[in-house]
């Protein structure tokens, strides 16, 4: 079936409950490990349900967000979920305090009882009033930056459009589409501050009445992470800082050379040729014929996943006013079908799309093929972008269909672009800590802790000069920061294990994409770290992990830069 057929009908939150509370009494009288485990079924076919209507309406919303009826059908479910959320939880709660528990974990995967852990920990009815004003504010971000137009070159068009323009071969024109950045976001400085401001105490306020000391605790145990918390991403962090920064440093010191400049500006951070970075020889069109032969030829199963998405119209890839301006892959899990949203601009960005975010639908494909526990689902994010981040790179063999003659130059500026993001991503990671954990700070005190981090791990990058953005203020359209927060060190985390994967294929493509694909039907079963060394890869939270690791794609880049 087509996505676009599939029939959207809002759920009753009231009913949902009231199943969701006769199941819970029913748990909590199972006379027997398999007696719960059939209730754990029941209480799972409510959950996909409400889940796969929540995700159309999401997806049309996403789609046209001046849409009125999917945003009046979001802000119900934003209004109304968190109560289904509380009412999970305490069926959560009576599984967990069922004696024969024991017996239910012979039959299922343990690791479900540590998700229902964390769902106790980050979850009661007394922070619903919270979690419906969250939504609201999120949705209130969302609609800003879906709706603002940026004026360019006498063209209106979204910031996702604008990006195409941060990496021209014309230093002259990236600086000036950052600029047009720049001045568009001082105008709406007030709300995105506000906003901001209104999301960090809400969250603190949450955190306070769940027990955590800040927020960023809380949101690490959102994220489902149960086997590292924030000692272990510290640790990640001063890593990051030692052994991934210096060589970011030097490969941007060496570009810097090529492009004929004194010091790499914010405008010239995604640029690696002075000729400008390769963009795709074909259109969207044969773009997706050239991805089906891509998966067809690296195996059977590839083959089918992009065969169905293509039949059930899973892409909706062109850019429009009024479309959410990032790009997801999300799951509808009643038809166990994937979506993938995206906005191409002509950029090699769109290639990433087709294997980043088809990496994450991959997953998802294989996970309702195989049968994994719901709950485990694909995993924590830092497990699911290995997924996607990890497929960018098993592509590379197949670059010169897109890319024709500068498939060499995509490789190399694919791969420094992955590593210059992990300092990044761990600076998004502690920006956010430093605000939950002072959830006071004004606007300013907030920008000048973005501008100290952006020293300390990107000091080879400026942005004096650039209106707005030089005050600390390039955090304000990275979206995760508002929707999705502490989502971000994943990524981070996800991206040192796909180099790992990278650096495989280049000694034995079958072995890599085995591996991948060993890594992938597992989904969740396993936390991120015992996930990882399951398939003989280190787990980067390790000490030496990322030193390892960044002094083979050293010795790549050198090689890719000479080539």
């Amino acid at each position: 079936m087509k996505v676009s057929e599939m029939k959207y009908e809002r759920i009753d939150v009231d009913r949902a409950c009231e199943t969701a509370a006769r199941l819970t009494d029913r748990m909590k009288k199972a006379a027997s490990g398999r007696e719960m485990a059939d209730i754990r079924n029941e209480c799972i076919e409510v959950a996909k349900k409400i889940q796969t209507m929540s995700s159309l309406c999401y997806i049309r919303f996403t789609l046209n967000t001046l849409d009125k009826f999917y945003l009046a059908e979001k802000e119900y479910y934003d209004e109304n979920a968190p109560r289904f959320s509380a009412a999970a939880v305490e069926f959560n709660r009576a599984f967990l305090s069922n004696p024969h528990i024991g017996e239910t974990l012979d039959l299922i995967n343990p690791n479900v009882a540590k998700v229902y852990e964390l769902a106790l920990k980050i979850m009661d009815e007394k922070i619903i009033p919270e979690l419906v004003e969250e939504s609201r504010l999120v949705t209130e971000y969302d609609r800003l930056m879906s709706e603002t137009m940026f004026e360019y070159k006498g063209r209106s068009m979204p910031l996702s459009v604008l990006r195409k323009y941060f990496d021209d071969g014309n230093r002259n024109v990236r600086r000036e589409s950052m600029e047009v950045l720049g001045k568009t976001l001082s105008g709406l400085s007030e709300s995105l501050d506000g906003i901001f401001d209104k999301l960090v105490h809400v969250r603190a306020d949450m955190a306070k009445k769940m027990g955590f000391k800040s927020f960023a605790e809380m949101g690490d145990c959102q994220m489902g992470r149960y086997s590292y918390g924030r000692k272990e991403i510290g640790k990640f962090r001063r890593s990051v800082a030692t052994d991934v920064t210096p060589i970011v440093a030097k490969h941007k010191k060496a570009i810097a050379e090529k492009l004929g400049i004194d010091k790499i500006m914010l405008y010239d951070n995604e640029v690696c040729f002075r000729n400008g970075n390769p963009e795709p020889v074909i259109d969207s069109k044969r773009m997706f014929s050239a991805a089906r032969e891509m998966y067809r030829d690296m195996g059977k199963e590839t083959g089918e996943f992009i065969d169905a998405m293509l039949a059930a119209e899973a892409f909706d890839v062109y850019a429009k006013k009024g479309k959410w301006g990032g790009g997801y892959c999300t799951s509808i899990d009643s038809y166990g079908q994937p979506f993938i949203l995206a906005n191409f601009n002509g950029s090699s960005g769109d290639v990433d799309v087709l294997t980043h975010e088809a990496g994450h639908a991959l997953a998802y494909y294989e996970m309702f093929e195989n049968g994994v526990d719901y709950e485990l689902n694909l995993g924590t994010m830092s497990v699911a972008e290995i997924h996607s981040m990890a497929m960018e790179f098993l592509a590379w063999k197949y670059t010169d269909k897109f890319f024709g003659k500068r498939a060499e130059d995509y490789k190399y500026m694919h791969l420094m672009s992955s590593l210059t993001f992990i300092p990044y991503g761990t600076m998004v990671d502690e920006f956010q800590e430093i605000c939950y954990d002072n959830p006071d700070m004004t606007p300013s005190e907030r920008n000048k802790e973005w501008q100290k981090l952006d020293i300390y791990y990107r000091p080879y990058l400026s942005s004096d000069g650039i209106p707005y953005l030089e005050k600390g203020t390039r955090w304000q359209y990275q979206m995760h920061i508002y929707e999705n927060p502490m989502y971000y060190i994943d990524y981070c985390l996800s991206q040192s294990v796909a180099h790992q994967i990278l650096m495989l294929t280049q000694k034995d493509y079958k072995t890599a994409f085995d591996l991948y694909m060993n890594l992938l039907k597992k989904g969740g079963e396993l936390p991120f770290g015992e996930l990882v060394e399951s398939v003989g890869l280190k787990n980067p939270l390790e000490e030496g992990a990322l030193r390892s690791v960044c002094g083979e794609i050293d010795e790549l880049l050198g090689k890719l830069a000479n080539d």
